[in-house]
């Protein structure tokens, strides 16, 4: 049982649930997965990015999606987190978790929607969930970032099968067992978890770090398998509108 959870906000929830981004998100992980969800967060029109989701589900390319800010005060009180404790991290936050508060099977695939998970290699996900029935300590697995294999070698301790063996954990796409996360971990500090943007104030997955860091929790990192993370910048992201809503357009027609 196994979930494909992505998030949008105003800068990007247009290319990803106008276009068919979420499509190629979910295909490329080679798996069947019980639910495909999208997280809204943050976004100025709510009733126009609804109805382009509501049409996502009407396509079978997602299951459901859920508002944050609907959620958010029923998770934070469930973690036991104080809003005012993210110092400027609230919302690199609180996309991820509601989706794990929300969450309904017993495992988690979290993508951003700046990531794009690579077409080969897919195999990734029932090894690292063969290693989570065997190894308790390990909380966290994902592909490599950016097709950097050295440096995820470099940042391991030790490997395991298909996977380097270390610490460490990104928001950009973490799969997990969702009791894991789906606890009031989120209030410890770890002196190498200063290491995130400051910028994101005590941001979730700087909680993550601390809580594994300090209860000795690993990460598997595939040897064979990546994801890429691109930053939508704003030129593109007005090319894309453009693109989009000519096509729109043209299909209306």
């Amino acid at each position: 049982m196994l979930t494909f959870e992505t998030k949008c906000y105003e800068n990007d929830w247009e290319f990803l649930l106008k276009g068919d981004r979420l499509r190629q998100m979910t295909e490329r992980c080679g798996v069947d997965f019980a639910r495909r969800v999208v997280i809204i967060n943050n976004v100025r029109n709510m009733g126009r990015v609804k109805r382009y989701a509501d049409k996502k589900v009407r396509e079978g390319v997602i299951d459901a999606y859920y508002v944050a800010e609907e959620h958010a005060a029923a998770a934070l009180a469930f973690f036991d987190i104080d809003p005012q404790s993210f110092r400027g991290g609230y919302y690199y936050s609180i996309a991820e978790l509601v989706g794990i508060f929300m969450c309904e099977t017993e495992h988690l695939l979290h993508f951003s929607s700046d990531t794009m998970p690579g077409p080969a290699h897919a195999n990734w996900i029932p090894e690292a969930l063969a290693i989570f029935r065997e190894r308790k300590d390990v909380l966290v697995a994902n592909p490599t970032w950016d097709y950097r294999f050295t440096h995820a070698e470099e940042e391991s301790f030790d490997s395991i099968g298909n996977f380097y063996l270390g610490y460490g954990f990104s928001d950009q796409c973490y799969l997990v067992r969702t009791a894991d996360l789906r606890q009031p971990i989120y209030n410890e500090t770890h002196p190498f978890s200063a290491r995130y943007p400051a910028y994101g104030g005590e941001l979730f997955e700087k909680r993550v770090d601390s809580y594994m860091r300090n209860h000795q929790l690993l990460r598997i990192t595939s040897k064979n398998a990546a994801y890429e993370h691109k930053n939508f910048p704003k030129d593109r992201l007005d090319r894309l509108r453009l693109k989009l809503n000519i096509y729109l357009n043209r299909s209306s027609s």
